[in-house]
């Protein structure tokens, strides 16, 4: 059964670098190496492998800016065309790209690729530029929606929280990206957060996890609040004020481009049950701070919801 995923490890990486340079540079007589180029670390790469850990097609998203990004690198091995491959690879890099908050996508394709992602809904823009003197690119695009439209109100309702409140949160310009019950993931701005190195401030960093975490509370009390008055509890509001009692945040390596941070239901310990009857509620909240699939922080932090009136 064949798996879509990303390479984790160095064997991984060999055999999706390997495809890469077989596909796209060894008929044009490149060394191996080629193939790859100073963004890799700051990427998103997918690969389709069989049952024998053959990689059979792959492709790269690359992070332009905190709202566009770049689809490169796309190859199917000889033998596998035809079956699918490269359209599942580009509709998994299309679902990482709508849950960051990208708007919209960008492409440069082959003359005979052409076709294929205007199946996709790409637009084509003209030519771009003649690659070893012979292979004809046209650049492409493609608006992309975000993953949950149903919750764009009440992401937008804790964006205006941050912003109005956080002065540094509307300066870097960090947003709630996607959130469904399980995951939730954040980003913040590229240019304003870059230091004198051309790489993340770490106070910036610690900003963008620390939010993250106060966002899942935020989420769950808010869902809270929901529950109470679908059950037409309307006098019965949960209400409390979010703060961070206590933190860590291990720096792991630079974070070079677009930043963004995460959370899921198994990172996360706590409820909100001690504020049905005026209670403090604690939630303990790992967070990952990433650039393309690259883990560059980790936070953990201990938020503690404060009851703003005992319940009646």
């Amino acid at each position: 059964m064949n798996v879509c995923k990303a390479p984790k490890n160095k064997k991984e990486f060999q055999n999706y670098y390997q495809l890469r340079w077989k596909v796209l540079r060894k008929e044009w007589r490149q060394e191996p190496g080629s193939e790859q180029d100073e963004l890799e670390d700051q990427s998103f790469h997918r690969m389709i492998v069989d049952e024998n850990e053959s990689v059979l097609a792959i492709g790269r998203l690359h992070q332009t800016d905190q709202h566009n990004g770049q689809i490169r690198y796309m190859a199917v091995a000889a033998g596998q065309r035809a079956k699918g491959l490269g359209n599942q690879i580009i509709t998994e890099l299309e679902i990482v790209a709508s849950r960051l908050g990208l708007k919209q996508l960008a492409l440069n394709a082959r003359e005979n690729a052409v076709s294929f992602y205007q199946r996709l809904d790409y637009q084509q823009l003209g030519f771009s530029h003649l690659l070893y003197d012979q292979i004809k690119h046209f650049s492409m695009t493609k608006a992309i929606n975000c993953a949950d439209d149903h919750q764009s109100e009440l992401a937008q309702n804790l964006q205006a929280t941050w912003h109005q409140t956080i002065p540094l949160s509307k300066a870097m310009n960090i947003e709630l990206n996607y959130y469904n019950g399980q995951f939730l993931q954040t980003s913040c701005d590229l240019v304003f957060n870059k230091n004198l190195h051309n790489t993340m401030f770490a106070g910036s960093i610690y900003t963008l996890a620390t939010l993250t975490g106060w966002a899942w509370v935020y989420m769950q009390l808010k869902h809270l609040q929901q529950q109470s008055l679908q059950l037409g509890s309307e006098s019965v509001m949960f209400e409390g004020d979010i703060v961070l009692a206590n933190a860590n945040i291990r720096y792991k390596a630079p974070l070079q481009g677009t930043a963004h941070a995460y959370t899921n239901i198994e990172q996360v310990s706590g409820d909100l049950d001690g504020l049905a009857s005026g209670k403090k509620s604690r939630f303990n909240i790992e967070v990952c701070v990433a650039c393309g699939d690259k883990v560059v922080a980790t936070f953990d932090g201990l938020y503690v919801v404060v009851p703003k009136k005992k319940l009646e």
